[in-house]
């Protein structure tokens, strides 16, 4: 799907130290996918959810397994190595919630967390920052089967677009970024800037 709306968007990643240093280590474009489309070819059609709530980008998913088979495209569907609910951390901050995932035309059970209402800035008429932390207790020295596992991709999601009687959120912008092990000595601080 080609993006005939001119929606675009930029990714900044930001380490954050126990001292209140930062450090800059990502800053690029990230990818519009087709989720997008749907979620606002739902809007646009009076086919979708009544309630314009559910159309907000309100949660994000980070994983550790991009980017997915076939490169970053707009035909992107899921994270290929989306976090489990326990791998964003028992003491993070973090709000996780479970939901059934549009993926495909199909659905799949996935977690994300939440986007607080006061990590969502509108900057100007067509723009609105999103700014995703996850703090020093989230994400920590990850390991699955025994192998180290780095942050690389992350991608955000509508929270219901289809107006299902339970949350179905779809992916509509993602990116990844290098490796990055994530440990207790930085918080990560994703700065997502979307311009429609």
């Amino acid at each position: 799907m080609s993006n005939k709306l001119n929606i675009s968007g930029h990714l900044e990643i930001y380490k954050k130290y126990k001292d209140g240093s930062t450090e800059k280590i990502f800053d690029d474009h990230n990818i519009i996918v087709s989720g997008m489309g749907v979620g606002l070819s739902y809007l646009f059609t009076g086919s979708g959810s009544n309630s314009i709530l559910d159309y907000q980008i309100d949660r994000f998913q980070v994983g550790v397994s991009g980017p997915p088979e076939g490169g970053e495209t707009s035909a992107i569907y899921e994270l290929s190595g989306a976090l489990t609910g326990t791998e964003y951390g028992i003491n993070s901050n973090l709000y996780i919630e479970e939901a059934t995932q549009i993926t495909n035309e199909t659905t799949s059970t996935t977690i994300a967390a939440r986007i607080p209402k006061n990590k969502i800035t509108k900057i100007d008429k067509t723009s609105v920052r999103y700014t995703l932390v996850l703090d020093e207790d989230a994400c920590n020295n990850l390991v699955r089967s025994g192998q180290d596992l780095n942050l690389n991709e992350i991608g955000m999601l509508m929270k219901n677009p289809t107006g299902y009687a339970t949350n179905r959120p779809i992916l509509v912008c993602y990116r990844t970024f290098g490796d990055i092990r994530k440990t207790d000595d930085f918080s990560l601080i994703f700065r997502w800037t979307l311009n429609f």
